[in-house]
């Protein structure tokens, strides 16, 4: 299968949490933006293409199939790549964390953007040091353990007890809060000793390490989802 990816150029954004997977398994795939600029997403937008319209990028073309909305995506590709597990149950647990990622990826983004995501952050620094520090104390805290806990559940080296693509998404949240919150996330080190020892395995991985030191692999900017303000960062108890 070849696969088509459309998000949108210059930032790694939620395509990211999907071109992982298609780079740790070698998928044959096209990242049709950067080839052809972000006006090619625009027509799918408008629902001038065939297929299920999509609201907002990331979306995936794969035959005739449209897919949209990160969870879905790679739901549909876990099976496909063998980056699931093949029974229900397990791939149902796999959707379950995935999304529950998705829900972390909101609360990153609306830290350094609270009142309205077209507004400049300049305009919202006030309330966006506030939501920020309530992201360091308390969601921070309370999602990683999640997930922290998830890991030891399941033997400490995979959250599904297999290589799965929720991996790959919890490196990603991990690289990018590094990146946004060091500080916040230098005093979490000590709490979240699995998800530090996944980070750096799923790092060691050869598709992705080969991905990684690519000019595919994007820098974090101040235009995705983990921004780095110095005023937003602290400690968890600060």
């Amino acid at each position: 299968m070849h696969y088509q990816l459309y998000y949108w150029t210059g930032i790694q954004g939620r395509g990211e949490f999907v071109r992982l997977a298609l780079e740790d398994a070698g998928a044959d795939y096209a990242d049709v933006a950067r080839d052809h600029g972000d006006e090619v997403l625009q027509p799918f937008l408008d629902g001038a293409e065939a297929g299920a319209r999509p609201f907002a990028p990331p979306f995936l073309k794969a035959g005739r199939l449209v897919i949209a909305q990160v969870a879905n995506i790679l739901h549909f590709l876990g099976p496909q790549l063998g980056l699931v597990p093949e029974a229900e149950s397990r791939r149902l647990e796999a959707l379950q964390l995935q999304l529950t990622i998705a829900d972390l990826v909101t609360e990153i983004h609306d830290s350094h953007h609270p009142i309205a995501s077209a507004a400049y952050y300049e305009d919202q620094k006030a309330a966006a040091r506030q939501r920020a520090a309530d992201l360091r104390r308390n969601r921070l805290p309370k999602f990683l353990g999640h997930f922290e806990q998830v890991l030891a559940q399941a033997g400490g080296l995979h959250a599904l007890r297999s290589h799965s693509y929720v991996d790959l998404s919890l490196f990603q949240i991990v690289r990018g809060l590094d990146y946004a919150y060091p500080k916040a996330m230098d005093a979490l080190a000590p709490k979240i000793p699995h998800l530090r020892a996944l980070e750096a395995r799923i790092a060691e991985r050869p598709n992705i390490a080969a991905y990684l030191a690519s000019e595919r692999r994007l820098a974090f900017n101040t235009q995705g989802i983990f921004r780095h303000y110095p005023e937003l960062d602290g400690g968890i108890e600060d």
